[in-house]
């Protein structure tokens, strides 16, 4: 048995006996992994609670037949204390880590990108320095950007003329000109169109500045955007106040 370190952020837990679990981590190494904590679920477990959903944890694993297991776990940030005592901040955070979990396909494929923005996707959460719905909205144009589906906010998705254009299509990935209109595009208001491009490069200011209908608009086409490339839905995107 050899032991190898790396740190990550929880994504989800599963009962797996009468106390261990199985945890799912999204780690700067090793990509997605699913680990085994012995005994975590017993009250006198020296490190169960770091091993909760939203933590960012230093562990040491040690390699296992089927799953690594768990050996230490030392925290780095725990984002969950301020994130699940709102609803606002969680459902939003939940929606994350579901999200980090769908991107990463492939169990141990390196997402450095990915786990750094998650990362500090919920260090912003848990400071509630932005609005948890503009936060989440934020995490996942990047997070797709990330695995290559960058939407065009500016010029066309499809030939490239240079835009603005007022027609969004989810399918063709983003703003396109009258010429290359394909059937389903909709036709969102300028500043919903600032507010996605302010999420996509981090415009703070011009994000927070936003109006509740921007808010809600944009919500929506990202929504779309996101289930049309992941090719279902998020359960726990339908629980995130809007």
């Amino acid at each position: 048995m050899s032991l190898y370190r790396d740190e990550g952020v929880v994504l989800r837990t599963q009962k797996l006996g009468e106390a261990d679990r199985i945890v799912t981590l999204l780690t700067r190494g090793n990509g997605r992994i699913r680990t085994v904590g012995k005994g975590v679920r017993r009250t006198t477990s020296r490190f169960g609670a770091r091993l909760e959903p939203f933590m960012h944890v230093d562990c040491q694993f040690a390699t296992g037949r089927t799953l690594d297991i768990v050996t230490q776990a030392e925290t780095i940030a725990p984002y969950g204390m301020n994130i699940t005592d709102d609803y606002g901040r969680y459902t939003a955070g939940t929606a994350m880590l579901e999200t980090a979990e769908r991107l990463t396909a492939e169990e141990r494929e390196p997402a450095v990108q990915l786990y750094l923005l998650l990362v500090g996707a919920l260090r912003t959460l848990a400071g509630a320095t932005h609005d948890p719905g503009l936060v989440l909205d934020a995490f996942l144009l990047r997070g797709l950007s990330i695995a290559g589906f960058a939407p065009s906010f500016e010029d066309c998705a499809r030939c490239d003329a240079r835009g603005p254009h007022r027609l969004f299509s989810v399918q063709a990935g983003g703003m396109v000109c009258g010429s290359c209109r394909p059937a389903g595009t909709v036709a969102p208001a300028g500043d919903t169109i600032a507010l996605l491009a302010a999420l996509l490069t981090g415009d703070w200011p011009v994000a927070d500045s936003s109006q509740p209908r921007a808010r809600r608009e944009a919500s929506g086409i990202t929504a779309a955007f996101l289930q049309w490339h992941l090719e279902r839905g998020l359960r726990s995107l339908g629980l995130v106040e809007r």
